[in-house]
């Protein structure tokens, strides 16, 4: 056997040099770092989180029934969830808006009453009639039946989306289809969170948003005007990490509000017994 796997062991090693140099890998390099690396063309698509930064409220766009107005004009005084996409694709974009709407459906907050639904194309081939198409989708997904007050899908031209795009950070680069064709687009999964005012509240990043992570960035938006004690309570309990785009329970924090429950019973506890004996002495 030893001779054997002496002749197959030179044959088995230039037949893995030569599938490498197929895959474009070269003699000077791991075999797997090829594939690790980041393709060029996605240098300039990803996220930047501009918290803070004003949305340019006067963009002009078009909704799902053909309407046209300013951005302005699809807020009304409530904290907005947002996503860009667009309508024609069949990847990573129906993987966000169903993610999204499956969190929304989960969460215990109203559309149109608590917080609006804007979805902005990133395409401007897209058409009125694309949008109204996914946002029947979307609807349905969400579980909210007939036309839910709140919810549009947005379209608009070349101009606005780039002013939409550069204000909320979202960057996308245009990247060649399985046909060869350069009519796809390279950008992050993740959904925003903007304040009544049109100002970048929040980022949740991925494809998959629980309804708690929602409710908090929502009522955060909404800079706790629709919240509760109870809201307030959580709020404080979790915090909000940037850098991944995720919410996370605060241990520190929890273990204060534990620590000062626990002073206060004993604080109770002391004042009782302390009266009981007085209590006694004057029967």
């Amino acid at each position: 056997m030893n001779w054997l796997r002496r002749v197959l062991a030179p044959g088995m090693f230039l037949l893995l040099m030569q599938a490498g140099w197929a895959q474009g890998y070269s003699a000077d390099k791991p075999i797997g770092l090829a594939a690790q690396q980041r393709p060029d063309y996605l240098a300039h698509a990803g996220i930047e989180q501009r918290l803070g930064q004003s949305l340019p409220m006067n963009a002009v766009f078009t909704d799902e029934n053909g309407r046209t107005g300013a951005v302005q004009s699809w807020f009304d005084g409530k904290p907005v969830v947002m996503a860009e996409v667009y309508y024609k694709c069949v990847m990573l974009c129906p993987q966000v808006l169903h993610g999204l709407a499956a969190g929304l459906k989960q969460m215990a907050l109203t559309p149109g009453k608590d917080y609006d639904v804007l979805v902005f194309s990133i395409d401007a081939t897209d058409t009125p009639a694309d949008a109204s198409k996914e946002r029947q989708q979307f609807l349905q997904e969400a579980g909210w039946a007939g036309n839910a007050a709140g919810v549009h899908f947005l379209t608009g031209s070349a101009d606005s989306i780039a002013l939409m795009a550069g204000a909320s950070g979202f960057h996308f680069v245009r990247v060649p289809g399985p046909d060869g064709m350069v009519n796809q687009f390279a950008h992050s999964s993740v959904i925003m969170f903007v304040t009544p005012d049109g100002r970048m509240s929040k980022y949740l990043s991925g494809i998959d948003y629980p309804a708690r992570d929602l409710r908090m960035a929502v009522l955060e938006a909404s800079q706790k005007k629709i919240s509760n004690p109870v809201d307030l309570l959580i709020l404080y309990c979790c915090s909000y990490n940037p850098a991944v785009g995720r919410y996370s329970v605060s241990i520190m924090r929890i273990m204060g509000i534990a620590g000062m429950i626990s002073m206060l019973v004993v604080i109770g506890m002391v004042f009782l017994l302390v009266r009981k004996p007085k209590m006694a002495q004057s029967q």
